[in-house]
């Protein structure tokens, strides 16, 4: 027994042992952009499948944080769990113990046969189950008292040792900033850095500070806002969040782009502002206050009256509302605050008020009796976002606020109307409770079933209504009966039907779902008792045919959790299909460019079939309508009805509405009586125009004149339509102008297995959480907090000890927002690994410990030169660096114009990591040690520390956009250049672009002779003296950009070396490239030989194509433009091969 034990034990070291040694391999992994599990990856998993099923128990896998975390990510990939299932990771490690017994020994050395593993005998009957069960656990129970009996036994023997405290296990890398600093003062810089990156310690003290400099204000560094800048404004808007919202993933990643786009323009030196603002929220933000007054108080809204719960909103919103502005903070988010804006600021409402008066006035905004969508709990009209599809395969009970047991829905419930004179006509429907506002049943006009009926009448079974039997191509022929019942009031597509066929148009149903206008004994039931009560109407009258199961989407409301009905109300619309057309023909026209591209066809699809918008909501928080009912207190004027629009005046004033009634009635104003609509306008409306409402629009201000239109519109693929597509409507019908000239979307942010964020899955994750750490029990008591039912609870917490089961670490805002960036591919949902963030806390650690060991290498006497150039000493190491860092720039700048942020992120990772770190560092290290051994190599050590230097600066400035807090902690820390008279940035701005044009040349020149991987010589023959120096001082420059191998530059009077291929780059400047040697020429104009005769016969093909008689006629304009611009294309094409050829001739 104690052998097995000390084999167990010594195969447990062992199996650590091999297990740590992978956990420092996999430290680095970091689960990049385009890294994907490999089938290396597969097998070792699958071989450490059972230490984690049985041996590796909590502890362990605390000291083993890479494998698990690796491990983990493995388990759960899609082919794994289709094979295995749900991995259950060991919580306590079992003793092996050996299967033979003290039983089964003593028989055998009695002599008795051998016994098998269930005690019997060869020649015994088998024995029962039960018998089997019995004797297993008397073995569990012997062996059990002979452990026991050997532990004691060992103890006896053993003398009594003195039990070692156990060190205290720090918390790897938490270290705190405990220097005392006044807030919006600057952090101390001096003290050494800490040993090892911290976020705690690094992101302390730095915001506060960027505040209070300014560094966020488009006025810092210049007089006025409005003085002209030659490098641009760049402008943008957040997403305004809700005011009671708290920040989720999806927030997190909109503002780390947004950030990061916002901190590169200001670092390219334009006017830059982001400004920031908050969503008032209004069906959202009434819930919260009701349900926080009904559990304090025991009140409801009605209680109170408008104005007292108005006044307990904005209560709430005082000591509530400024959290998620917290948070944006902790972000690291460079908004100007002074800017910030709430949607219900007296700038803003005016805003709002004077948009509906305008739109009003001009007839654009109406009033209509429509179906809406509508909440019996919140006894409000709600907007499509606000309306969740619920997908059901069949038959499913689902709970419904008011009513104490859950609701039946996934049915199809088929009955009879009796035909008026003899027969019947069957239709279904999964909504029975309706048919008691049914108007008609609707055939198709073609359906040879029903051609005998067309014309005829059905009778209602429960009241004395005739209905009748209307032909209209909606119906299906192919579905259920072919028959279908009409609801005019209830139904979104019968609605149009009883618009066609002049039908009546029957509301059952009050704002609180009790049926109206029904018979008894119906009258008055709650909507859903009413289903039961009609189906067994309809039974005991014989009417009923049959009930079955029927796939259907159920429309939930996401805030109260009811099942939206569809009810007839008089509202508020805005007529959109000309502002709709609008909007589409400047996405078009290319005024508007949307990013990515796939987005459009969902941009024209909503904008060419655009529905008028519903702006009214039955709330009390909100912009309250400015429209008034009119009453004319004069017998001459009859009194109007609410849907009637000529009844309705909207005006900034009471006062101004009646003077508009008088005129419009023509009567004096003391006879003109007001009611202000109750209601108040869509969230949407106002967020509409929140791209000038934050200017003070309508009045002319400095920043509407400077800001306005903005630059950029940055925001989620899921609100395109509902927010997106409403700021273009209402920018180009309030102001004349499109409110940006770009919209970036980002996709969606879902977990790791690609299941979008929900409360009741325990998958949404405040990004705090991430930046701080949180453990398990944390995780499970916000939920506890939140207002999941239990059941949900229960689930959630199951699914969060699932993806968390240690809790989330502390990764830090640097490395949430770097993995964030890094994951926003375009066109693609995010599923985001919370675990994988870890490795970009690793990166900055790297990071961190490299310009440490920079710093010291530089050593404290370091001065760096005026200015970041070649001084011709610098090593093959040193000009590489260079090179991989000016690579590196060129990389991060189009990923920045194109929004190709997995570019950036790699190309910074790439050159921090493994051109810096990996390869640079390690390779200078010999240069200093040789320079500390004598004088004869202080030379070469001084040129690699300025390279060491630039590389640092440069790098760190490059990555701030990302990962601000921990680049401004270390850079604070580098010796500064000295100050210099600059050149003015007109002369800079002349050499670089006379620079980029030598090197677009060369560029030109290499593409023409295929010379897409060979280096070759460049001679550039300059004009003179000034323009050879430029060459020269550039000359590393345009090497780097143009892949030459040298750059040798040439007076006018220097002759060219034979074998060069030409080009004029501009006046001052010819180049040369040396072809001679490089190239097969003969081989090159074969090739260019078989290209031209392609060409030729391409564009005949084409010409006899576009000359045919009927091509204008016939042929699509667009596909004629196209041919034509593919022969323009391939002329050139063709004159580029001729003049290639004729160049390698000369050479021949």
């Amino acid at each position: 027994m104690g052998l097995d034990k000390k084999l167990q034990h010594s195969s447990r070291t062992e199996m650590l042992r091999v297990l740590k040694v992978l956990n420092q391999a996999l430290e680095p992994k970091t689960f990049l952009v385009g890294e994907s599990i490999t089938l290396a990856d597969m097998a070792v998993a699958a071989a450490v499948l059972l230490p984690f099923k049985y041996a590796l128990e909590p502890s362990d896998r605390k000291v083993l944080t890479n494998v698990t975390r690796w491990f983990t990510t493995c388990v759960n990939q899609p082919q794994f769990l289709k094979v295995l299932g749900k991995i259950t990771l060991c919580e306590k490690m079992v003793p092996v113990t050996p299967k033979t017994n003290a039983v089964t020994d003593t028989k055998a050395s009695n002599g008795t046969p051998a016994a098998d593993s269930s005690g019997a005998t060869a020649n015994d009957p088998p024995k029962t189950e039960a018998q089997l069960k019995k004797e297993a656990k008397k073995r569990e129970k012997l062996e059990k008292f002979q452990q026991k009996k050997e532990m004691e036994a060992k103890k006896k023997t053993q003398p009594p040792t003195e039990k070692k405290a156990k060190p205290e296990k720090k918390e790897l890398g938490v270290i705190t900033y405990n220097v005392p600093t006044p807030a919006g003062e600057k952090k101390d810089v001096v003290s050494p850095l800490p040993d090892s990156y911290s976020p705690q310690y690094v992101e302390a003290a730095w915001y506060p500070w960027w505040e209070k400099e300014g560094f966020f204000k488009p006025e810092y560094g210049r007089k006025s806002i409005s003085e002209q800048n030659p490098r641009g404004i760049f402008m943008m808007c957040i997403p305004p969040p809700n005011v009671t919202g708290s920040l989720h993933l999806g927030h997190a990643l909109t503002n780390a782009i947004q950030d990061c786009l916002t901190r590169w323009h200001r670092m390219r030196g334009e006017t830059t502002l982001w400004n920031p603002g908050c969503d008032h929220a209004g069906i959202a933000t009434q819930v919260v206050v009701e349900k926080k007054l009904m559990r304090e108080r025991g009140m409801s809204r009605h209680d109170l009256g408008r104005e007292n719960f108005i006044q307990e909103v904005w209560k709430w919103k005082n000591e509530k509302g400024d959290r998620i502005y917290h948070q944006l903070k902790k972000l690291g988010s460079s908004l100007d605050w002074d800017r910030a804006c709430f949607t219900m600021d007296t700038k803003l409402s005016n805003a709002v008020q004077e948009a509906f008066i305008r739109m009003h006035e001009e007839g654009v905004i109406y009033r209509s009796k429509r179906l809406v969508n509508w909440s019996c709990s919140l006894n409000s009209a709600i907007s499509d976002i606000e309306v969740d599809k619920r997908e059901l395969t069949g038959r499913t009970l689902l709970p419904v606020p008011g009513y104490k047991d859950k609701v039946e829905f996934g049915v199809l419930v088929s009955f009879a109307y009796k035909v008026d004179g003899s027969g019947e006509v069957i239709v279904a429907t999964t909504r029975i409770e309706t048919m008691l506002g049914d108007t008609a049943v609707a055939v198709h006009p073609a359906d040879p079933r029903y051609q005998h009926l067309k014309g005829k009448m059905v009778l209602h079974p429960f009241c004395d209504r005739k209905m009748p039997i209307v032909c209209d191509d909606f119906v299906d022929i192919n579905f259920g009966t072919g028959a279908v019942k009409i609801t005019p009031a209830h139904d979104h597509n019968d609605y149009e039907v009883g618009e066609r066929h002049n039908l009546a148009f029957i509301n059952i149903m009050d704002e609180n779902g009790l049926l109206i206008n029904v018979p008894p004994p119906f009258l008055g039931m709650k909507r859903f008792e009413a289903r039961k009560a009609v189906l067994q109407a309809l039974k005991d009258r014989g009417q009923f045919k049959e009930i079955k199961d029927n796939p259907m989407v159920v429309p939930v409301c996401s805030r109260s959790k009811d099942i939206v009905e569809p009810l007839l109300k008089p509202q508020w619309y805005v007529n959109c299909r000309d502002m709709g057309k609008q909007a589409a023909d400047v996405v078009r026209e290319g005024q508007l460019k949307i990013i990515p591209d796939h987005h459009l066809k969902t941009w024209f699809s909503w904008m060419d079939n655009i529905r008028d918008w519903c702006i009214s909501r039955q709330l009390w928080w909100g912009h309250r309508i400015p429209a008034y009912f009119i009453t004319v207190n004069d017998p001459s004027v009859k009194p109007g009805e609410d849907m009637d629009g000529h009844y309705w005046v909207s005006g900034r004033s009471e006062e101004e509405a009646r003077e508009k009634a008088a005129q419009r009635f023509n009567v004096s104003a003391d006879k003109v009586t007001l009611r202000q609509d109750e209601d108040v306008l869509d969230t949407w409306f106002s967020s509409g125009i929140f791209p000038f409402s934050i200017f003070g629009w309508p009045n002319e201000t400095q920043d509407l004149n400077v800001f306005y239109p903005g630059t950029l519109l940055e925001t989620g693929h899921d609100i395109l339509f509902f927010w997106v597509a409403r700021m273009v409507m209402m920018g180009l019908k309030l102001t004349g102008k499109l409110p940006f000239k770009e919209v970036y979307l980002h996709a969606v942010v879902r977990d790791a297995h690609g299941r979008k964020m929900s409360k009741s899955l325990g998958n949404v994750i405040d990004p705090l959480d991430v930046i701080t750490g949180i453990s398990l029990e944390g995780l499970h008591a916000q939920l506890t907090d939140s207002n999941l039912d239990p059941l949900e609870v229960e689930k959630a917490k199951q699914g969060q000890k699932s993806d968390y089961p240690n809790g989330i670490p502390e990764c830090g805002t640097d490395a949430l927002r770097f993995a964030l960036c890094a994951y926003t591919s375009q066109g693609r949902d995010i599923n985001l690994d919370v675990n994988r963030i870890l490795g970009y806390r690793h990166f900055c650690n790297k990071l961190w410990n490299a310009v440490k060991f920079a710093m010291k290498t530089l050593g404290d006497n370091f001065v760096p030169s005026e200015k970041a150039q070649l001084c011709g000493d610098e090593s093959v190491s040193d000009r590489w660096i260079l090179s991989r860092l000016s690579a590196a720039v060129a990389l991060c700048d189009a990923g920045f114009k194109a929004y190709d942020f997995p570019a950036i992120t790699t190309a910074i990772y790439n050159f921090w990591l493994y051109e810096l770190c990996d390869i640079y560092l390690e390779s200078v290290k010999p240069v200093f040690s040789k320079a500390e051994e004598g004088s004869a190599s202080q030379r070469p050590a001084l040129v690699c520390r300025q390279t060491l230097y630039t590389c640092l600066e440069v790098g760190l400035r490059l990555l701030s956009p990302l990962m601000p807090f921990v680049t401004e902690e270390l850079y604070q820390r580098l010796p500064r250049r000295r100050p210099q008279s600059d050149p003015p940035h007109e002369e800079i701005d002349r050499d670089m672009e006379f620079i980029m044009t030598v090197v677009k040349t060369i560029r030109s020149l290499r593409a023409d002779y295929n010379l897409t991987k060979t280096r070759a010589d460049c001679y550039l023959q300059c004009i003179d003296s000034a323009t050879v120096s430029l060459v020269q001082k550039y000359s590393l420059q345009i090497q780097t950009l143009s892949y030459s191998q040298a750059i040798i530059p040439l007076t006018a009077n220097q002759p060219v070396p034979e074998g060069c291929a030409v080009a004029i780059a501009s006046d001052r400047c010819t180049v040369n490239l040396m072809l001679k040697g490089l190239i097969d020429v003969e081989k090159e104009v074969a090739k260019l030989m078989t290209k031209k005769g392609d060409l030729e016969k391409q564009m005949e093909k084409l010409r006899e194509k576009m000359a045919k008689n009927d091509y204008k006629e016939k042929v699509p304009v667009k596909v004629q433009e196209q041919d034509a611009e593919k022969l323009r294309q391939s002329q050139t094409e063709l004159e580029k091969v001729k003049e290639a050829m004729e160049n390698f001739r000369k050479m021949i």
